[in-house]
């Protein structure tokens, strides 16, 4: 604004010398009565800046006529309300090579009997210390279910699985007969290379016609509910 009065001062004085001659006085006066008029151009462009600053800004174009949502209804869910911690029916370890074993007699348990939910250690969090999925996996479910396959013995984790989870059955009260020892149809192991401490613990065989009545028989819906309520206890209490 300030450099277009700047430019309606200079052409005056250049018009008036080259028609008439005027005094010094003259073309000052003419000078300052003229320099004035620039001046309620600038006060009226405010008042026109002045609107236009009342009007919105940030606003993307297209984005009005949106009605934006209030703080209270933005407000995010707490982590405890959006994903709700669940006690596991049952847990199933197992050596790495036996995933795929894993996963059909989760879904053998899930579907064919009902006994769910449940997992496999594969599919416990990534990024986080073994040990520490192992303690979640026990202690988060009611049944542990030792898959007992050939590679189980190859596999150190496996051995040292199976050992933690007797002695958590020993330790805890209402952890006692947790532990099911399973032999899959696929690559059973074999009953005289089970380790001595699941010997005396009798194992689901899959190939039996009385597994079905096995299954029944384990995993029963009282014992599940007062495991959960421990859990649930223990939870608080944490």
């Amino acid at each position: 604004m300030m450099g277009i009065g700047k430019s309606k001062i200079d052409a005056c004085p250049l018009s008036l010398s080259r028609g008439k001659s005027h005094s010094v006085d003259t073309i000052q006066r003419h000078h300052e009565s003229e320099s004035r008029k620039p001046e309620a151009i600038s006060l009226s462009d405010v008042a026109d800046c002045s609107k236009t600053a009342e009007e919105p800004t940030g606003v993307p174009e297209g984005a009005q006529g949106v009605e934006m949502m209030p703080e209270e209804e933005a407000e995010e869910i707490p982590e405890e309300e959006a994903e709700e911690e669940v006690f596991l029916k049952f847990v199933i370890l197992h050596a790495e090579d036996d995933t795929d074993e894993a996963l059909r007699v989760q879904n053998l348990l899930q579907n064919d009997f009902g006994i769910k939910p449940g997992i496999i250690f594969a599919e416990m969090p990534c990024g986080r210390q073994h040990l520490q999925n192992l303690d979640d996996a026990v202690n988060g479910s009611a049944w542990t279910i030792l898959l007992l396959t050939e590679n189980f013995l190859r596999d150190t984790w496996c051995n040292f699985q199976f050992y933690t989870s007797l002695i958590n059955s020993v330790n805890r009260q209402h952890k006692y007969n947790s532990v099911i020892p399973m032999r899959p149809l696929n690559n059973p192991l074999p009953r005289e290379r089970t380790p001595f401490a699941l010997q005396s613990i009798n194992a689901l065989e899959e190939e039996s016609r009385g597994f079905p009545t096995q299954v029944e028989r384990i995993f029963q819906e009282s014992v599940y509910k007062t495991q959960q309520m421990i859990w649930k206890k223990t939870r608080n209490v944490e």
